[in-house]
């Protein structure tokens, strides 16, 4: 090899080398100039409903503290008390959940898709022989990746917090859904422009804390 081709490589080699070191230094940088505004987290809020009280919680967590936003009065299913159970039961399920997806074009003005059957659901479902040991691992496998699961099942599905209105008759409000919680439109359109998918959701029977 002549000294000429060898200077040539030298160069290439010297270009090469400075190119990586600026693309480090770049992401470096990157990295030290964001901040953790940059993404939020999927529990920034969370939802309580308390079924007894008709009642939706919005929650935040900001700084490590957690705050109470706002309170909702909602409907429920028209079989209000106990949770859901079976595919047409009319109940509204009681447990941990979480927003699976967004529907902009619901029959109820907007809706957020709610995460149920959950493994507590599928492991009752199982015990009483309403799903299959396919299905349960199905919807295991669902919840496990925060993904929307299995709906058409004799468990039931579609569940949806949901506009619609209360239902009020003569000032008292009228558990008029197929298992779903139910808002006034103006009430949805908050939660629907402000929450993320993958916001927990925690559904309880009764009356008490913040739970």
């Amino acid at each position: 090899m002549n000294a000429t081709c060898s200077n040539a490589i030298l160069v290439l080699l010297l270009l090469a080398s400075s190119m990586i070191a600026a693309a480090i230094g770049s992401a470096s940088s990157q990295r030290r100039n964001q901040t953790p505004n940059d993404s939020k987290p999927d529990d920034q809020y969370r939802i309580l409903v308390k079924k007894a009280e008709r009642k939706l919680y919005l929650y935040r967590s900001e700084h490590g503290k957690e705050k109470l936003v706002k309170s909702y009065q909602i409907a429920l299913g028209n079989n209000p008390t106990g949770t859901k159970r079976r595919q047409g039961d009319g109940a509204t399920p009681e447990g941990d959940y979480y927003i699976t997806h967004k529907n902009a074009r619901s029959r109820f003005y907007l809706s957020l898709g709610v995460s149920y059957p959950n493994i507590a659901d599928a492991d009752e479902g199982l015990k009483n022989d309403l799903i299959t040991k396919a299905q349960h691992q199905a919807i295991v496998a669902a919840i496990h990746n925060k993904a929307k699961p299995l709906q058409n099942t004799r468990l039931g599905g579609d569940i949806f917090i949901h506009g619609g209105g209360t239902g009020k008759l003569f000032g008292a409000i009228r558990d008029w859904t197929l298992g779903c919680v139910a808002l006034e439109n103006e009430e949805i359109k908050e939660l629907f422009d402000l929450l993320p998918v993958r916001t927990p959701v925690k559904i309880v029977p009764g009356r008490g804390g913040n739970e």
